[in-house]
């Protein structure tokens, strides 16, 4: 069953929607929203079950929330826009570009992987750790379950293959940090998989949107930028 989503909206012009990563919601994005609402009609969702969006019945999947921002846009009558993304929020859009591909105008894919061997094994062992700790609770506990379902994200998806990145024919920019918690030969095998993906690695983490926001803004505002003038 279709769920409505949260969502935070500011400006005016082409649509550019904000996907957060796991376990947060569309508030990460505050430096962005205030800097691309001066050119774009800003929107930042809060994703199944993250934020003020409910959880509701489906498949808490990266499938299912691609599924959900289809559903989304159609409720705000958006044709098309232009989809940021941020680690899980970059999973969803890689998805959501190859089941939609006409609905994505450009695509700005921060810090995402294609499957969990992406993810640096000092960071992916204690989310497995995690996630089988609290699979021996979710039966028992609201939260343990809630847990559950954010920890399995990271440790059974996303489920996408290189060569499927070949279809995605929308401009594409793909950011990470120099210290990101994504191996930088996976991130580099995402913008080569691409057709005509450009690449910036910023100094920082994997969170460089909230602690970097001004070279995260100028890199994503200076490709913004490019793709207008060549329309």
């Amino acid at each position: 069953m279709e769920i409505a989503l949260h969502y935070e909206e500011k400006g005016a012009g082409n649509p550019l929607v904000l996907l957060h990563g796991n376990g947060e919601d569309g508030s990460y994005f505050k430096s962005q929203i205030e800097f691309f609402s001066e050119s774009y009609r800003v929107i930042a969702v809060d994703t199944r079950g993250h934020g003020r969006s409910p959880r509701g019945d489906a498949p808490f999947t990266i499938a299912q929330f691609a599924e959900d921002l289809a559903g989304f846009m159609d409720g705000l009558g958006l044709r098309r826009a232009i989809i940021l993304g941020f680690s899980d929020g970059a999973n969803i859009a890689m998805r959501f570009a190859l089941n939609c591909p006409e609905r994505v105008r450009a695509l700005v894919l921060n810090g995402g992987n294609l499957d969990p061997s992406g993810i640096k094994r000092s960071v992916q062992v204690p989310i497995e750790l995690g996630y089988r700790l609290t699979k021996n609770f979710a039966k028992r506990s609201a939260e343990a379950k809630r847990h559950m379902e954010l920890l399995g994200l990271m440790v059974n998806e996303p489920n996408i293959k290189p060569e499927e990145l070949g279809a995605i024919r929308a401009p594409t920019l793909v950011l990470a940090g120099t210290r990101d918690m994504v191996k930088e030969s996976h991130t580099r095998l995402i913008a080569r998989s691409i057709p005509g993906a450009k690449l910036s690695i910023i100094e920082g983490d994997h969170f460089i949107a909230g602690k970097k926001p001004e070279r995260f803004n100028v890199a994503v505002g200076e490709f913004l930028k490019e793709i207008e003038e060549n329309c």
